[in-house]
């Protein structure tokens, strides 16, 4: 019985120093994977200027008078006009509970929009409309 049990015991060695040596292979090929390539020549940064409004969107815009009614009958930049429409929406609690991207126009905005349901999106092409 001693004589298995050593058998038994020299095999199980022998499975173990297999995978130790195909570790050490993996190791090596590990190594040599992670030379680092040849630097090239650092570029100079450039500098990045400071980014320009559009002129054309703050150029201030006459409202048509169904839009006077919301945002005052001055003249106004695109971006002041989508400003005082949002203060009036809320104002007004004018969003669609369920889906806030909705707005329900009252009378006033009726006239701006031409319906009673706009989404948020469409509401620049409405105001377009109305400014010149």
């Amino acid at each position: 019985m001693a004589k298995k049990a050593k058998a038994k015991s020299s095999r199980g060695k022998a499975k173990a120093k297999k995978p130790a040596k195909k570790a050490k292979a993996k190791t090596v090929a590990k190594k040599v994977a992670k030379k680092p390539a040849a630097k090239k020549a650092a570029k100079p940064a450039k500098k990045k200027s400071a980014r320009k409004p559009n002129a054309a969107f703050m150029r201030p815009m006459q409202p048509s008078e169904q839009l006077a009614a919301v945002v005052g009958s001055s003249p106004l930049p695109r971006s002041a006009v989508v400003s005082k429409m949002w203060d009036y929406i809320r104002k007004n609690r004018l969003q669609d509970p369920q889906n806030k991207r909705n707005i329900l126009a009252d009378d006033t905005l009726q006239k701006v929009f031409g319906k009673r349901e706009v989404s948020m999106f469409e509401m620049n092409k409405h105001l377009s409309k109305h400014m010149s």
